[in-house]
């Protein structure tokens, strides 16, 4: 049977922002953000597949810090759970003013769903996903849960 660690799917991106990426008042479009999180979950997820992925869902995004013209944006991004076809993939985004001695701090994190093509375009299947430590397991079942209750509810309709 295929199974991969969560740690084989890690994406890391940084990039520092810039003021075409910004308004007037130089904070950071939450569009670039999420452009951002949404590359970095792709390659997570196909890291996982090994294979083409489409982001098909994604879970509310709350910003908890705002994001200014000059900082350091690092997006992290991992599998978090794994269906037949889909992949949950956590992704958090953190900000370091590049001026200070100041730690980067979470300005947001949120789970994008992914599912895997095959070179037809069909959904494909997936690896069974190896949960390394008790954390992994707690979001996986939280994942889960929420899955099959998304999946309840599309079934309802």
């Amino acid at each position: 049977m295929n199974m991969k660690a969560v740690s084989q799917s890690k994406s890391v991106l940084s990039e520092v922002m810039l003021p075409n990426q910004a308004n007037p008042g130089g904070t950071v479009h939450g569009g670039e953000i999420m452009k951002m999180m949404d590359t970095c979950g792709g390659v997570a997820a196909m890291r996982h597949a090994k294979m083409n992925v489409v982001t098909v869902r994604v879970d509310e995004l709350e910003f908890y810090q705002s994001i200014k013209v000059g900082q350091l944006v690092i997006c992290e991004a991992e599998v978090a759970f794994v269906g037949k076809t889909s992949m949950e993939v956590k992704i958090t985004v953190k900000v370091e003013d590049l001026m200070s001695d100041s730690p980067a701090i979470v300005a947001l994190s949120a789970f994008f769903t992914y599912v895997a093509l095959d070179s037809q375009g069909r959904p494909h299947s997936v690896p069974e996903l190896v949960l390394g430590n008790d954390e992994q397991r707690e979001i996986f079942e939280a994942r889960k849960r929420r899955y099959l209750e998304r999946k309840s509810a599309f079934n309802s309709y």
